[in-house]
């Protein structure tokens, strides 16, 4: 293993209900990276016409969730009113701050033939002055987000500052996410900017110092290491990374369910109000998913 890397992730299965997806953070290794908390990777998963997923109403508070498709689409809805498509390419950007509800479906345009969705989807915890903001829902179509071209590797920066770019998309701590497209062959220096640095494989390989890591693995590199990533074949290699977040123990996040949290007292708080209906509707929409018990 290179002396640039601190340690090296693979995913865990979870079935959300008709779906799989590869969790790979938190992770007992490494809890986060910069003030990316959550990590899953999402199929691909194929549905034949008349399926799809259906990820009913569920709240969120103290984090901002952040999707990104390579196919498929999402429609998304959520208790301030919004209804919106997402597609690949697209950043959809929802600060839940003091709590947010949204569900998560396969539109009826899409569940009317065979489709496949893949895409990752993560959580990014709010620095503790911002935990309680007002919840805000932001959409990026792909056109507005900057590409970065180097020679055979095609960068498109989703969220935050890398490469001399920066995305559209509001943030409220330091970061980077980027949606890099390599040929094999081809290589790109990790940003060095950012104190807290990672890749994860969606599809192909990544070749660094000479070891070859494989689909689905994220690789943490060690804060201030120079790092050269290769493809060991034509490959999408997500980069993501950023400040670590304050707060106490060392800015870790208490996380339960959907709710991450500074005090462990506020989830807590959030699964009372959960359970008692005080969280605002989505819109159109009465199912509930309900608190887990365990």
């Amino acid at each position: 293993m290179s002396g640039a890397v601190e340690i090296v992730i693979e995913p865990r299965l979870r079935d959300l209900g008709g779906f799989s997806v590869r969790r790979v953070l938190p992770d007992v290794k490494k809890r986060a990276v910069g003030p990316f908390i959550f990590f899953d990777h999402m199929g691909p998963a194929r549905f034949p016409a008349g399926e799809g997923i259906d990820v009913g109403p569920h709240p969120h508070i103290c984090l901002a969730t952040v999707t990104y498709l390579f196919e498929g689409e999402i429609i998304h809805r959520d208790s301030l009113g919004h209804e919106q498509a997402i597609r690949p390419g697209d950043v959809n950007w929802m600060t839940a701050g003091r709590g947010i509800v949204h569900s998560e479906r396969t539109g009826d345009e899409e569940r009317a033939r065979d489709t496949t969705l893949h895409g990752i989807q993560l959580w990014a915890g709010l620095p503790t002055a911002h935990e309680e903001t007002e919840p805000g829902f932001f959409h990026h179509p792909k056109d507005a987000l900057p590409v970065i071209d180097r020679d055979g590797v095609t960068m498109r920066l989703i969220a935050g500052s890398a490469y001399g770019a920066t995305a559209p998309v509001e943030t409220f701590s330091e970061m980077f996410y980027v949606d890099a497209e390599m040929s094999a062959g081809a290589s790109v220096g990790l940003t060095d900017e950012h104190e807290q640095r990672c890749l994860y494989v969606a599809s192909g390989a990544a070749m660094v110092a000479g070891e070859r890591y494989g689909e689905a693995t994220m690789v943490v590199f060690k804060p201030g290491a120079g790092v050269e990533i290769g493809a060991g074949e034509d490959s999408r290699i997500m980069l993501l990374g950023g400040a670590p977040l304050d707060g106490p123990s060392d800015g870790k996040r208490n996380m339960w369910w959907n709710f991450a949290a500074s005090d462990k007292s506020r989830i807590e708080q959030a699964k009372t109000d959960w359970k008692e209906g005080r969280f605002d509707p989505v819109p159109g929409e009465t199912e509930m998913v309900p608190l887990p018990e365990d």
